[in-house]
């Protein structure tokens, strides 16, 4: 057994166990019921950048936001800490995105008792599920594709969700929360028509993604792709492929003529890098279930659907 899994199993007790304790002495509010909260803004935490970058969108001033998930991180390996999961337990609100992602968290909120809490921002989409080749090796269990964000027209849902649940918290600025989520669904809509004229740019026979991991079925179901391998099978990647599984997605790139091999910016590039060696194909690193820092080309949401749909265009476009 790998060390991090064994940390994993020693740590998950104990984990629980702070949280229960901290849960139950503490005062916070367990309902996301309509309540003004004490103490001015809500104390809201979001798991990953991107969750969070939403949140802070439509929550803006009248929040106090914190992210569980550093910059870079991969949430399919998070392991959290005791004080991870005291801030969890401090929360006025967490949004999550759930369908499966964070799956790091389901025990010790169970656990603790403060599932009202939560707020899966991802409810509602109409989910795609698992392929069948990628059942076996996948890690999540939720039996469908967590990675939502890859559509803005799914983060146009969690925009909704979001409002209602920080109005249903803070009733007095419930005009604000929705209006600062119209303001922002309204830049989404000129995103996803963004993309869609850089997509045309990329000629039918083109529109092929060869990727780490299967992160952008979403994406490619709404934008005319097609996902014709993914390097690591499955949706996790904490999947490893066979030698076998190897061979055939560098028999399926080469026979297909496919131009590039998109790499995620959390996961380790050495299989992507082992594969572009064997078939001559140029590696193009994108960003996945992360943003870059603040200051970055990747800060936002948007800039992170920028930044990806340009990188598509820029290797499939002859």
């Amino acid at each position: 057994m790998e060390k991090r899994n064994l940390n994993r199993i020693l740590l998950t007790p104990l984990l629980v166990a702070l949280f229960v304790l901290s849960a139950c002495s503490s005062p916070a509010q367990t309902s996301a019921s309509a309540q003004q909260p004490s103490g001015g803004r809500l104390k809201v935490l979001a798991t990953t950048t991107i969750v969070a970058d939403v949140v802070s969108q439509v929550g803006g001033d009248l929040i106090d936001l914190s992210v569980l998930l550093p910059v870079g991180t991969d949430p399919h390996s998070f392991d959290p800490t005791p004080q991870d999961i005291s801030e969890v337990s401090e929360a006025d609100l967490v949004f999550v995105n759930g369908a499966g992602l964070e799956e790091f968290l389901d025990n010790l909120i169970e656990s603790a008792g403060v599932q009202e809490r939560v707020i899966q921002v991802s409810d509602g989409i109409d989910f795609l599920a698992l392929e069948a080749e990628g059942d076996e090796h996948d890690d999540h269990h939720s039996g469908v594709n967590p990675h939502t964000w890859t559509d803005p027209n799914n983060v146009i849902i969690w925009t909704s969700n979001i409002a209602q649940a920080l109005s249903n918290m803070d009733p007095e600025n419930a005009g604000k929360y929705h209006a600062n989520a119209e303001a922002y669904q309204a830049e989404l809509k000129t995103l996803d028509a963004w993309i869609r004229d850089q997509v045309n740019l990329i000629p039918l026979e083109n529109r092929k993604l060869v990727t780490d991991h299967k992160l952008f079925g979403y994406f490619a179901e709404e934008y005319g792709f097609e996902q014709v391998g993914a390097l690591i099978p499955g949706y996790s990647t904490l999947a490893e492929p066979t030698a076998q599984e190897l061979a055939e997605i560098e028999d399926a790139i080469e026979g297909l003529d496919v131009t590039a091999i998109f790499v995620g910016n959390t996961v380790n590039p050495a299989l992507a890098q082992r594969v572009s060696e064997d078939t001559g194909i140029q590696l193009v690193f994108v960003f996945t279930g992360s943003l870059g820092d603040s200051d970055s080309d990747v800060g936002t949401y948007i800039d992170y659907m920028r930044y990806n749909t340009k990188a598509f265009v820029d290797a499939l476009t002859p």
